[in-house]
């Protein structure tokens, strides 16, 4: 039996890029994809009247478009998009974010691992192929405190990921029900905690290859306090684990 795929869409003011994400999505994932969930996170633009306007045949009947009353932050946007996945009986879900920094087309690496059974947690790295991260226009700044958090987090919490900071990841179902998401962050570290959370768990993450695209969109992270953030939380985790 075919796994339930989702696609959960996290957007925050992505009137001018919603629509082209979605176009972007493989015809042969949209035929497959049993849902594609839109989260429009309290938006001041028309982020979901795109989304409600959306048409494309293999999404037909497909697309669950909806807004938030309050801007729930990055992490409790994703909290609820996996709450849905969990209560719409979904078996794989991928995070894409809607301001299109992440490319759909490879999305199939993404899922193969979890379809194969191979793996609870697939994120997509930017940093596998050499100088494809700066070849892609990550900024320089961007790109150096990339390298110097994952070597940080990789060291303290004993991993060997090459990338901790890449958003567009997909995921066991059954695995993020056994997530207290209620005990994780709203914020922008969330991407941190639900690792770590998950390695804690036993279980098995992988990393592909995905290319990197920095064009107009606009970045909501402040850098100094999600890097401490980071930080902290690989800290604490580490402390925990040896305390087990």
């Amino acid at each position: 039996m075919s796994p339930r795929i989702g696609i959960l869409v996290v957007a925050y003011n992505a009137e001018s890029t919603l629509a082209s994400v979605l176009d972007r999505i493989p015809a042969e994932i949209a035929a497959k994809t049993t849902e594609v969930i839109v989260l429009d996170d309290a938006s001041a633009d028309r982020t979901h009247d795109v989304g409600q306007e959306y048409r494309r045949p293999e999404l037909d009947g497909k697309l669950v478009v909806r807004k938030n009353p309050v801007n729930l932050m990055y992490g409790g946007n994703q909290k609820l998009g996996y709450r849905i996945a969990m209560e719409h009986a979904l078996d794989i879900v991928v995070l894409l974010h809607g301001d299109g920094q992440y490319a759909p087309e490879v999305m199939q690496d993404l899922i193969g691992p979890l379809e194969r059974g191979e793996a609870e947690l697939v994120m997509g790295s930017r940093m596998l192929v050499p100088g494809a991260a700066r070849r892609g226009g990550m900024p320089l700044y961007k790109y150096i405190g990339n390298r110097i958090l994952t070597t940080y987090q990789n060291l303290v919490a004993g991993t060997r990921l090459s990338e901790f900071h890449s958003g567009y990841r997909a995921y066991s179902v059954a695995a993020l029900r056994e997530v207290d998401l209620d005990a994780l962050t709203d914020s922008w570290h969330f991407d941190t905690q639900i690792i770590l959370e998950l390695r804690r768990l036993g279980k098995r993450i992988v990393e592909v290859p995905i290319p990197t695209y920095y064009g107009d969109e606009i970045c909501y992270v402040e850098g100094i306090p999600y890097a401490w953030n980071c930080v902290r939380t690989t800290t604490t985790h580490a402390w925990r684990m040896r305390r087990r």
